[in-house]
């Protein structure tokens, strides 16, 4: 099945759907930006202990995550380290860096 934006930000919905993010005080947000040949923007934000993944940009946010598609779903999936993808170059962030780390160890 061929990746696309949307079935990027379905997967994504699906892994946080049950994450225990219990731990978070106020909100945590995060602009996911993909690149390559699947492209496309969306937010991963985490409020009041429930995760809201929804196809948008988000202003008010912690971090920007800049990754292709590929690296993006191997990471949710628990097969790419984040902190390996970080200093390998195949995740950018722009922002918080404690926060989006915070943010991915929801997802194993």
């Amino acid at each position: 099945m061929a990746m696309t934006y949307e079935s990027v930000v379905l997967a994504a919905k699906k892994k946080f759907m049950n994450a225990d993010v219990s731990s978070v005080q106020g909100t945590m947000a995060f602009q996911i930006n993909l690149v390559g040949k699947v492209e496309g923007i969306f937010y991963i934000e985490i409020k009041d202990g429930r995760v809201n993944v929804e196809p948008y940009e988000y202003y008010d946010r912690n971090a920007i995550i800049t990754m292709n598609a590929t690296n993006f779903t191997k990471l949710i999936n628990g097969k790419l380290d984040p902190v390996l993808a970080f200093t390998t170059g195949k995740l950018k962030v722009d922002g918080d860096i404690n926060a989006a780390l915070e943010m991915i160890k929801f997802i194993k």
